[in-house]
């Protein structure tokens, strides 16, 4: 059974290209990986439900912080056959954002702590009541607020396929989030946590952390 690892984050952290660098070490040591991102716009109605409600374009649905997340959350549910699927076909299945996004961003939102009921709920409806697999390590990839935000406004200028939301907009959001992501990695909220400095470059000190994905 292969493991199932997430990269998770600010929103302009890097963690694409911290798969990239990911992908290419385990290559190097001959594991075989497999690559999935959340929301996956394109491919998933709630996820593209998601991404319309974060332009503006569904009304005041943006507005309900459980709202959202139940959209966030059931495009992890109708993925978690295939991630099975792909657990029992690769030796790593590398995930950009899970369950993890859904507990921080709405906790932030609602501008409650790692403690609060958010977070708690997220885990009750995504793990106990849909069943989404758990992960086996989730790595934080940790950057300072306002290298993030030169990422993520870089990106959307870069690519304008890829507009800002209003989420990425939100500098108190993305602040608080970065907090309770802190949190959640020192309590190893559902699985184990490794930290990654995201300043550094993508494939520099990656030995340890494949070492890890690879060894458990």
């Amino acid at each position: 059974m292969g493991r199932l690892v997430v990269i998770e984050g600010l929103d302009g952290a890097g963690k694409r290209t911290l798969a990239d660098g990911l992908v290419t070490e385990l290559d190097v040591r001959g594991a075989k990986v497999a690559r999935m991102a959340f929301p996956r716009y394109d491919t998933d109605i709630h996820a593209d439900l998601v991404r319309d409600a974060l332009h503006g374009r569904l009304g005041d649905l943006v507005g309900s912080v459980h709202g959202m997340a139940v959209l966030f959350a059931l495009d992890r549910r109708d993925a978690a056959e295939q991630l099975r699927a792909l657990r029992a076909g690769y030796d790593v299945v590398l995930l950009d954002r899970y369950v993890a996004s859904n507990a921080a961003y709405g906790a932030a939102r609602l501008h409650e702590g790692v403690d609060g009921a958010f977070v708690e709920w997220v885990q009750t409806l995504e793990v106990d009541r849909f069943g989404v697999p758990v992960p086996d390590l989730q790595l934080l990839l940790r950057v300072p607020l306002d290298i993030a935000a030169r990422r993520a406004d870089y990106r959307a200028a870069a690519d304008s396929a890829r507009p800002r939301d209003c989420y990425e907009k939100d500098r108190g959001l993305q602040a608080r989030c970065a907090a309770i992501y802190d949190g959640l990695a020192a309590r190893e909220w559902l699985a184990p946590w490794s930290v990654i400095d995201g300043t550094i470059p993508a494939l520099d000190g990656l030995g340890e952390v494949v070492t890890r994905i690879l060894d458990g």
